[in-house]
């Protein structure tokens, strides 16, 4: 993608004041980092409670018009998520810089004819007036539902699901895999198919949104009967910024559908921050002070706008978005963030034949303590399957028929001495069941795992499947022009769509089962969902085949 200049004057002034504070060697040190960090971009302590409280009576206009969402379903507690936003495209969403009383209730049923679970939660507005409740003492494996009030106001009802008990073997697991939501490029109209379909939680690979300009028509969305605020109309920088392409996203109906229908587990890539950084590099030609300003902004609104636990706070730029949850004895998830802490793109992160740069043995993708953490997980797993949800094409993808060729210096590519230590440790622990899911690219991939992706015939160890975009790209098509010359040169590759959808994966005893859902268009909203392929892979023999 092209570099897109940063306007003059991206950051208020008080956060330039703050950058100017930050020296390089006071970057060292984390806890005065964090703590100039924290104060420029205004982070409360948390549980405070310093601003005066609004009476909810006062609240005049509907306030959850951003919807309800769950997430991270653990097996007696799920997070559960608002905003009160009555006005969402204003920077206070319409709300008094107060705090209010939130009631939330769970029951078994739509009706809540018996709550299971209640209580009550205060919005700050030092979180934006956004509520993460974890609701705890629930049974596993069970199908709730939920809803917030406030005043006289009541949200939609959410449904969400408990993971199963931890050592109880679970009938089969279904989830749906999403990335990739550019709102200025159609419409969301895979989530509107995924909230009807059948999945106990969805995982979102990255790209919830993109910090760029959405001008007054939506972009390819081309309203007629809306004109989008102006202060949309530039890219996202500030706190203010994130907050509001966050409450642009939320209004849309189907996105909210999705998050009302099923728990969703997520993690960022790029796009949430700013395009292809890497760890504390920008893409843009900024002081990585102040990067690090605008990063502890975008990663202090992802976390009030997603359903995340208490633990993925960011500290000023810091967030600990990586963590591990299970299903039973069927799923163990390994979430990656490989975004925050890698090295940067070798090669100014340009296509570039593998070279001595990029085959660095000290480069990472991942940082040491989070690649330690997956591999010991790994090695304590007692899980079936074993799945790593995370943001970047892990496979090797070559992108011409030469000898020696061109690669992705952004995906695992570009890192390959750190592939080599994931798959020397799947190798170790003896994960015999592995699944890498991805994102990014904006197609759909269906790609063997090779022990040697220099040789065809070397060990299968595991499965990526790689999830196409939302919106990204447009309407895109079923074989892209480059599709030849990818299956040609990939043998390992076993499938391609350059359509937009979403993938839905089984995971059964026997084998795991891929559907690729793909919709015609994205520009105009209705269109039908079909399945592309579907592919299975077979406990104890990994090796993808049509089904």
């Amino acid at each position: 993608m092209t570099i897109t200049p940063i306007r003059p004057g991206w950051h208020t002034p008080e956060l330039r004041a703050a950058a100017r504070h930050i020296t390089r060697r006071r970057l060292l040190t984390l806890t005065a980092a964090a703590t100039v960090l924290a104060f420029a971009v205004e982070l409360p302590t948390p549980g405070a409670a310093a601003a005066a409280r609004l009476d909810a009576a006062r609240i005049t206009e509907f306030p959850f018009t951003l919807g309800v969402a769950s997430g991270d379903p653990l097996p007696g507690s799920v997070v559960l998520w608002t905003r009160l936003a009555p006005a969402p495209y204003q920077p206070d969403g319409g709300m008094p810089a107060e705090s209010v009383d939130v009631d939330w209730e769970m029951a078994d049923d739509e009706t809540f004819g018996t709550s299971v679970a209640k209580g009550t939660v205060i919005a700050h507005p030092e979180f934006h007036h956004t509520v993460h409740v974890e609701a705890q003492g629930l049974e596993p494996g069970r199908v709730y539902y939920y809803r917030f009030r406030t005043g006289t106001w009541i949200s939609e009802t959410g449904r969400t699901r408990t993971a199963p008990a931890a050592d109880s073997s679970t009938p089969a697991l279904s989830f749906a895999a999403v990335s990739c939501q550019a709102y200025t490029d159609g419409y969301f109209t895979a989530h509107r198919h995924l909230a009807e379909d059948d999945v106990d939680l969805v995982l979102h690979l990255g790209d919830y949104l993109y910090e760029y300009a959405v001008d007054a028509a939506g972009g390819a969305r081309k309203y007629t009967d809306r004109v989008l605020p102006a202060l949309y109309d530039r890219e996202s920088t500030t706190l203010e910024d994130y907050r509001l392409r966050y409450a642009l996203y939320k209004t849309d109906a189907d996105l909210r559908a999705a998050h009302a229908r099923h728990p969703f587990v997520v993690t960022f890539d790029d796009h949430e921050t700013e395009n292809n950084y890497a760890g504390s590099v920008p893409q843009n030609t900024v002081p990585t002070e102040e990067f690090l300003l605008r990063r502890a902004a975008a990663y202090r609104a992802y976390w009030e706008n997603q359903p995340l636990r208490l633990p993925q706070l960011p500290v000023g730029p810091d967030m600990q978005l990586y963590r591990r949850l299970h299903w039973g004895l069927r799923a163990q998830f390994d979430i990656l963030d490989t975004r925050q802490y890698r090295s940067d793109q070798a090669y100014n992160d340009t296509k570039h034949v593998s070279g001595p740069e990029s085959e660095d043995p000290a480069r990472t993708m991942t940082g040491a303590v989070q690649e330690r953490w997956l591999l010991d997980g790994w090695t304590a797993s007692r899980a079936l399957w074993n799945v790593v949800p995370q943001q970047v094409c892990f496979s090797r993808r070559r992108l011409d028929l030469n000898a020696d060729p061109k690669l992705s210096m952004d995906a695992w590519d570009g890192y390959p001495a750190a592939r080599r230590r994931l798959l020397d440790g799947a190798k170790a622990a003896g994960i015999e069941n592995l699944m890498v899911l991805s994102g990014d690219v904006h197609v759909g991939y269906a790609f063997d795992i090779k022990d040697d992706f220099h040789d065809p015939d070397s060990r299968t160890l595991g499965t990526e499947i790689v999830a196409t975009s939302v919106t990204s790209g447009r309407d895109g098509s079923e074989q892209p022009a480059n599709w030849t010359t990818y299956m040609t040169a990939n043998p390992h590759l076993k499938f391609y769509d350059g359509r937009r959808g979403y993938v839905k994966v089984t995971l059964e005893q026997t084998q795991a089962r891929a559907d690729f859902k793909t919709v015609p268009y994205v520009t105009t909203p209705g269109a039908e969902l079909t399945t592309a392929a579907s592919f299975v892979t077979e406990v104890g023999e990994q090796g993808l085949r049509r089904a």
